[in-house]
C-alpha cells in the first residue's frame, strides 16, 4: 500500500480525495448528521482538510487528538484552533475535549487498506479500534482510494468493521 501511495501525485491525491468526500457528503448518514468525527489527514491518506473547511460552520464536526495510546476528540472550531500534536505531527484542535460520544453520529475513518467486507487495515497501534468500541451509536464510515480496497484483509478480534466504505468509485 505504502508503494502505491507513493506512485500518487499530490495532485491527483487531490483530485480523487475530494471525489471520495463527494461521496461522503452525498451519502444519507453524513445528510442526517449533526455531529460527525472526522480526522485530519496526513499526506498518504484520503484528504479531509477541504472537507473540513467546508462544513464546520454547518456541523459539530470532532477530530481526534493523540493522548497516549488513545485517541481523545476536540471540536474543530476553525483553523485557528489547529496546533501539531504532540506524538505524530498532525494537526489536533485545541480547546475542551468532547467527551459526549453518544452525540457522535458518524465517524469517518481513514485506513491503510479495507476489504470487501468491510473490514479495515489500520497502521498497527489500535487506536481507532478503542474509539470506535466507545462509539457503537455512530455510523462508521471508512474513506479510501480504489486501490485500497482489498480482496480480503488480516482480521483480529479486536478489529471493528466499518458499516460501509466509500472510495472514488
Amino acid at each position: 500500500m505504502r508503494e502505491l501511495k507513493r506512485a500518487v501525485t499530490p495532485e491527483e491525491k487531490l483530485r480523487r480525495s475530494e471525489t471520495v468526500m463527494r461521496g461522503v457528503e452525498a451519502s444519507p448518514e453524513f445528510q442526517l448528521a449533526r455531529v460527525v468525527l472526522l480526522y485530519w489527514s496526513m499526506a498518504d491518506e484520503v484528504q479531509t482538510h477541504a472537507f473540513v473547511e467546508r462544513w464546520y460552520k454547518e456541523k459539530t464536526l470532532l477530530l481526534p487528538c493523540v493522548d497516549g495510546d488513545d485517541l481523545r476528540l476536540r471540536q474543530y472550531t476553525g483553523p485557528e484552533c489547529m496546533v501539531a500534536g504532540e506524538q505524530f505531527g498532525i494537526g489536533e484542535p485545541t480547546g475542551e475535549e468532547w467527551t459526549d460520544l453518544d452525540a457522535v453520529e458518524l465517524i469517518v475513518v481513514p485506513g491503510v487498506a479495507f476489504d470487501r467486507q468491510n473490514n479495515r487495515m489500520g497502521r498497527g497501534r489500535g487506536f481507532y479500534d478503542r474509539l470506535l468500541k466507545s462509539t457503537p451509536n455512530a455510523v462508521k464510515v471508512g474513506v479510501a482510494y480504489d486501490f485500497q480496497i482489498l480482496d480480503s484483509i488480516p482480521v483480529e478480534p479486536h478489529d471493528v468493521k466499518m458499516d460501509r466504505v466509500i472510495t472514488e468509485s
